[in-house]
């Protein structure tokens, strides 16, 4: 990976303390720099299935007031009604060939739904923004139950909750 080389001036209280991490753990200052500018970088979306990764990395480039609308966003009950009829169908071995395209497409849909508000809302508090609370986001556990690319929402679940 190539690297580029900044000039970075910190306040003293800020370097002595990155400067006494790294003599605590033995690792050198530009690894101790490296890290904390890693923790402190917007979500990552490089774990996504390649499929998403495009509308997610379009959202890092939205304003705060075009991503609000995407983390509050819910699914409608018909597609919900939908998926879930589609997907006990399916348990039973009892899909059409033409309800298989559509349950496929209706589960990609709710992923890149899913995957979407989710990191619109990680972007939101990465930039400050105060979440509301967990008892105010029912859909989080729709977030949950729908997704089907489980570890890679995971960590945005985690750190939604916790309120990082």
């Amino acid at each position: 990976m190539p690297v580029k080389d900044i000039v970075l001036s910190l306040p003293e209280d800020l370097y002595l303390r990155l400067e006494q991490t790294a003599h605590a753990t033995k690792q050198s200052l530009t690894d101790v720099l490296l890290r904390a500018v890693r923790t402190g970088s917007p979500p990552n979306w490089s774990a996504a299935p390649s499929v998403f990764q495009a509308d997610l990395a379009a959202l890092d480039r939205l304003p705060d007031d075009a991503l609000w609308p995407i983390a509050r966003s819910t699914h409608s009950a018909i597609d919900v009604e939908l998926l879930q009829e589609l997907l006990e169908k399916n348990a039973d071995d009892d899909l059409t060939n033409a309800e298989q395209i559509e349950l496929a497409g209706l589960v990609e849909a709710a992923d890149r739904f899913m995957l979407r508000k989710a990191h619109a809302a990680a972007l939101l508090q990465w930039r400050g923004h105060v979440m509301p609370p967990l008892a105010a986001r029912p859909q989080l556990e729709e977030l949950r139950q729908t997704a089907v690319v489980g570890d890679v929402l995971s960590p945005v679940v985690e750190m939604w909750e916790v309120g990082r």
